[in-house]
This record gives structure tokens, sequence and C-alpha cells, in this order.
């Protein structure tokens, strides 16, 4: 594939992004402001000889997506809102199965059916906490079009790497806005594909992990391999176990897998921090209007700028906690009343102050208002 420049919708770049790491299977049901990635996916797959289905529900779609993948097809689903919240379950379901697959979450205003069409990033802790018990997640979360074609790469190939469910965390900015991005071409793209069983067709147990990542190699359906998946709690074999052995050692793994990767996945943006005092920790959309509000607080003197992460689940605890060191006051910005906020405050408030300023208005916040908050420091 050669290198091809477009002018492209974010949804539409994530559609680009997730043929270009492998997909071959969607399942989802519309939903605003997500209903373009269902659409884009509806015409491409089939010319890659992929697969679309809608859905009756947001429920059966994440549970075709979680079949498909045990048949070895990539397979991501999309949604928004209220979706994502009846997507919950069956995403605990791929937490404790270890099923690869990717959940796009265009957030908009809530609770409830709230502001369909308006931009907000309300979900952040529903993305980490919205399934019930302990389980490990990765969540990533662009600022531009270009970034949106990367990080849908991406969260396939963490996926197909860990064996875990990966959520894209977008806006309704970054969904709807249209860039000119160059779409690199198949050469410059990794793809990751999951760990296939060696040796004995008869020995295979489908959830040993026998490697210092702690993921277990993982067959497919229909390869010849016989082996049970279940939501209960599981021995190596996959079939439920009551024992708190068992259960303790399966939980503890699946999230220490995610915790002693956790370089591997963890991605973050600094920008003018080098001799910053005060710093903005911004994501997605927000964080392009921070970028220019420190652009301009810096033209008049004011020592201040960004951390953006990237990769929001799992938090990059160790690079937030030495940049609180080093500035005095760390602003919190996000299109919600403070959620990433407490993450920072956890890690950071023992080393300088933390302030939050959000909004749920269903607009975004500007430049203007940043550097106001800037100045009142």
């Amino acid at each position: 594939m050669e290198k091809k420049v477009k002018l492209m919708q974010g949804n539409e770049a994530c559609v680009e992004g997730a043929i270009a790491a492998g997909m071959r299977f969607f399942a989802g049901y519309p939903i605003t402001p997500s209903t373009e990635i269902a659409e884009f996916s509806a015409q491409k797959l089939p010319r890659v000889g992929g697969k679309f289905i809608q859905m009756e529900d947001e429920i059966a779609s994440m549970a075709a997506i979680i079949g498909a993948s045990l048949t070895g097809m990539k397979s991501m689903t999309a949604t928004s809102g209220p979706g994502f919240s009846l997507k919950q379950e069956n995403i605990g379901y791929a937490s404790i199965a270890e099923v690869p697959c990717v959940i796009v979450n265009v957030q908009r205003g809530g609770p409830s059916t709230g502001l369909p069409t308006s931009p907000a990033q309300g979900d952040v802790m529903q993305a980490k906490w919205g399934t019930h018990g302990d389980h490990p997640i990765i969540a990533l979360t662009p600022s531009s079009v270009r970034e949106t074609f990367d990080l849908t790469v991406k969260a396939f190939n963490l996926s197909e790497k860990y064996r875990v469910p990966v959520v894209l965390l977008l806006d309704e900015v970054i969904a709807h806005m249209r860039e000119k991005i160059e779409i690199p071409s198949k050469e410059e793209i990794e793809v990751i594909n999951r760990k296939k069983p060696e040796g004995d067709i008869e020995d295979y147990k489908p959830y040993e992990a026998k490697d210092e990542d702690l993921v277990p190699a993982m067959a497919s359906y229909g390869e010849g391999y016989r082996f049970h998946v279940t939501g209960l709690i599981h021995d190596e074999t996959g079939f439920p176990s009551n024992s708190p052995l068992i259960a303790e050692k399966l939980i503890r793994r699946l999230i220490d897998k995610i915790e002693v990767n956790k370089e591997d996945i963890i991605l973050f943006e600094e920008y003018n921090l080098e001799d910053a005092e005060i710093a903005i920790v911004a994501y997605g959309s927000t964080a392009r209007s921070a970028k220019s509000a420190i652009d301009m607080a810096r033209d008049m003197g004011i020592k201040v700028g960004l951390f953006r992460p990237v990769t929001i689940w799992p938090v990059a605890d160790k690079v937030i906690d030495e940049l609180s060191k080093k500035v005095k006051t760390i602003i919190v910005v996000e299109m919600n009343l403070g959620q990433y906020v407490y993450e920072i405050e956890r890690i950071a408030s023992k080393n300088c102050n933390i302030i939050s300023y959000g909004r749920v208005n269903g607009e975004l916040i500007t430049p203007d208002e940043i550097l106001d908050k800037i100045k009142e420091v």
C-alpha cells in the first residue's frame, strides 16, 4: 500500500487504521457521534474480505466481536455514551476470558442519552471501572485525526499482544474534525498478531502463561484445539473453579500482565515542560486548546507546559510523580467535572498544588479559558 494524503474525518481515520491493523469483523449498533465508524466499516470491510454486521443492540454487538475474536478474527465495535454503558458486562467477559478486541467509544454528554451531538470527556472512569470486579484495561485517547489512525492500529496491537480488550476513547470533536493526513504505507505500519500455541495439540492449555509477559498463547476455534471459555473463574484448562487459590492466582495474573508491561503500553506527550512552573494535564481535543493557551502564556513570560496522557489507562504514574516534583502547580483540564484529576491528585498532591478545571455544557473548552486559569495561578 502506497502512502496516501487525504482530507479525513476522525471516525473515518479510525476505520482506516482498524483495517490497516487487520480488522476483518465489525459488529455495532449506530449511535451518534460514532455512527460514521459503522457506516465506513460497512463500506470498506467487504472490499478486504471482512464482515460487517449491524446487531440488534450494543450488548449483542459486544458479544459478537468476542465470538469473532475467538475464531481468530481481529474485531472491533464502536459506540457512544449509553451504548458504552450497555457493553460493560461483556467487556468484563472479554477481560476474564482474555479475548482480544477493540471498543471505540466516541464520548458524548451524559448521563443517560444526555447530549447526543455535543463533545464530552465523561467516560474516563467508566472505561476503567464500568464493569464489575478487579480487571485490567487499556484505554488510548487521540488528539488529532492522524493520531486516531495511529492509535487505532496501536489499540489492535496491544489487544492482540496482551489478550485484553482495549478502549479507544475519542471525543466528538476529534471524531468529526476533518484534517489533512498522510496515511503511512503498509510497510511502515507495525501489525502485531496474538501469540499462537506450539507443541502437541492435546497438551494445549488456553490459560497457561509460560512466558515472562504473563500472556497465554491463544488458539482459535476451528484450528483443531478443544478448549473451554467461560466468564467464571477458571484454571489453566479454562474450566470453572471455586478454589480461592485459583481465583486469587487468575485475577492477580490478569492485572500483573498489564502492570509488568506498562513501559511498553504507556504513551504520553510533553510540551514545553523543560522549565515549566505550571503544568497543564489535558487529553483529547482539550489538549489542543491547552497547547494554544500555553503558547499565549509563554508569550506573556509565564512558564507553563503540557502533559498529555495518550495512554489514559494504565496511568503513567512514575512520570507524573516526577513531573509533580518539578512544578509548583498542575491544572487538570477536562470536559467533565473532574475525573482524571483524581488520578493526578492520588499521584501528585503530596508534591504540588492540584487544580481542576472542567465543564459539562457540551462545548469545547477554549484556549482563552485555560489562559485565564493559568493567569489566576
